[in-house]
């Protein structure tokens, strides 16, 4: 069961409800999230054990999770999380538009993505600073200058930036020059990475694992609540099937199924998910209907010669003609771009 303690309850009322856990002999944790603390407790979740927990002062709720993941639940927190950004709302009444190149090749280059695409609507910018491939001999990313010149081109067209963190070791780098971080395909059962990118309480682009479940996805997310850090944007990105047409088969099912079962915002990136620029047009829209709330899109100015994933990469002017389709779209759904 969990135990939402009200945004007024204090030590004192919170060490209670401890005591009278340990007094059932039943084992709990305890997590802060946003205007409230949290506590997890494992066991017997007898109607007659939860009306005593929610008997005790300062307890706001006590709510019965059958899930594997708690923290992650909807049933928690009963709304939507919100998730602020230098400014921008991610799960809010907005549909926030990520964009960029698959990877930052070079000042002038990242400079000039992120005023086409800020001109045409983009909310934050996108760009890879370390890059995993499955080739050892495909680029790799420029490393930290990488990440300065993706800075520089945030500060340069006035929108926060995300980019991907490989490792443990290389979160408190990235977390100098990023806004969110953001966790990859390949990683997205990296549990060390996660204990790290919790601790730094840094908002956190959780990308959905290639073969993974939405159970194992969501639970990957439950890693990083779990150190305190509730800040956390869950992205479908295509999972790998049989299908050879695709580059993934992106589950655009998965958008409402997670929308039921946690409180995250949940956001769509098909360009990794089709793996061909010409269907990343038709699946953002078809993902705006489906209720994301936010689109990660790849774009670069001259696609055939981008050092990764060109093949997939929107150039400036189809970006601005899927901006502009974006918007009746969203409107339709009572939601703005």
């Amino acid at each position: 069961m969990i135990v939402v303690m009200n945004a007024h309850a204090g030590n004192q009322e919170r060490d209670r409800i401890l005591k009278l856990a340990e007094d059932m002999g039943l084992k709990y944790q305890v997590y802060g999230l946003k205007n409230s603390s949290v506590i997890a407790i494992e066991g017997d979740e007898k109607s007659s054990k939860i009306q005593q927990f929610e008997a005790c002062d300062g307890v706001d709720r006590v709510v019965a999770v059958t899930h594997p993941f708690k923290l992650a639940s909807r049933d928690v927190v009963g709304r939507s999380t919100v998730i602020k950004v230098n400014g921008v709302e991610i799960g809010g009444g907005s549909i926030v538009v990520m964009a960029g190149p698959c990877a930052v090749e070079g000042r002038q280059l990242i400079n000039s993505t992120a005023l086409s695409v800020g001109k045409a609507g983009a909310a934050i910018l996108r760009g890879g600073a370390f890059k995993p491939r499955t080739s050892p001999y495909s680029f790799q990313g420029l490393g930290e200058e990488g990440l300065i010149y993706l800075r520089e081109a945030g500060r340069l067209c006035g929108m926060p930036v995300v980019s991907e963190v490989l490792a443990p070791e290389d979160v408190e780098l990235a977390a100098k020059y990023t806004d969110i971080l953001q966790i990859g395909s390949r990683n997205a059962q990296n549990y060390p990475l996660f204990r790290e990118v919790g601790k730094s309480k840094m908002p956190v682009l959780l990308k959905r694992g290639m073969m993974n479940t939405i159970e194992e996805w969501i639970m990957s997310a439950e890693y990083i609540l779990s150190e305190g850090n509730c800040s956390v944007i869950l992205c479908e990105r295509g999972i790998r099937t049989f299908e050879r047409y695709t580059r993934n088969t992106l589950d655009l099912s998965a958008v409402a199924v997670v929308k039921k079962l946690s409180h995250l915002p949940v956001i769509v990136d098909p360009s990794h998910g089709t793996g061909h620029w010409s269907y990343v047009e038709p699946m953002a829209l078809a993902a705006v209907a489906a209720g994301a709330d936010g689109l990660l899109i790849e774009v670069h100015p001259e696609p055939h010669k981008a050092l990764s994933d060109g093949h997939q990469s929107l150039n400036i002017d189809r970006f601005g003609l899927l901006m502009e389709k974006l918007a009746p779209v969203a409107l339709a759904i009572g939601r703005k771009i």
